[in-house]
């Protein structure tokens, strides 16, 4: 079994991919999707990692905060805010996220692996 602690530091890995834009070290599944308000958006592992390392639409997420994580049995649940690097008169886009990873507890790779992602945002205006 793997401990709850590994999965939560499996999605704060993509987490803070999102602002680092580093994404080398998140562990995908090969077969990871991540689908974001009903469409889907990522493909395979392989290409979630890419877009986190070069991808624009994440090239203008400035920063995270700390997530509020919980888990329920291969589910865990992340919270938290996300700031944009374009400010327009001092302002600028954030959004509250809420994403769900897929992370089995037994998976047969025998370490933590995330499957499944699925994003729910709303964005908001931020000084």
């Amino acid at each position: 079994m793997i401990s709850d602690a590994d999965r939560i530091a499996a999605a704060q890995a993509y987490i803070s991919a999102l602002a680092s834009h580093r994404a080398d070290a998140v562990p995908f599944a090969p077969g990871c999707t991540r689908t974001e308000v009903g469409i889907k958006t990522g493909f395979s592992g392989n290409h979630l990692r890419r877009s986190l390392n070069r991808g624009l639409q994440y090239r203008v997420i400035e920063s995270v905060s700390s997530p509020e994580f919980t888990v329920d049995g291969d589910i865990v649940r992340a919270r938290f805010e996300l700031s944009t690097k374009p400010s327009l008169a001092g302002r600028r886009v954030g959004a509250r996220v809420d994403e769900t990873f897929r992370i089995p507890a037994d998976d047969p790779a025998g370490r933590a692996q995330i499957h499944q992602i699925t994003a729910s945002i709303r964005p908001f205006i931020t000084r």
